[in-house]
């Protein structure tokens, strides 16, 4: 299977999608990338998150990789 790559708002806007009273904000998602929590792929300017690795870390898992 292909790993589902967003930016943050992209997969901000897949989490609102599924639960449109999630807490989770751009701001969070952000933190977590620049903080080295959740890995990203590097496009341009762009910064690619894996948003299963993303639901992975919420749910507690603790799978970023």
């Amino acid at each position: 299977m292909i790993a589902r790559m967003r930016t943050a708002e992209g997969a901000l806007e897949l989490i609102k999608q599924q639960d449109p009273e999630s807490a989770v904000t751009l701001h969070y998602i952000r933190r977590l990338i620049n903080t080295g929590a959740l890995p990203y792929v590097p496009a341009g300017k762009k910064k690619l998150i894996n948003v299963d690795c993303l639901l992975s870390y919420l749910e507690g898992k603790g799978e970023t990789a």
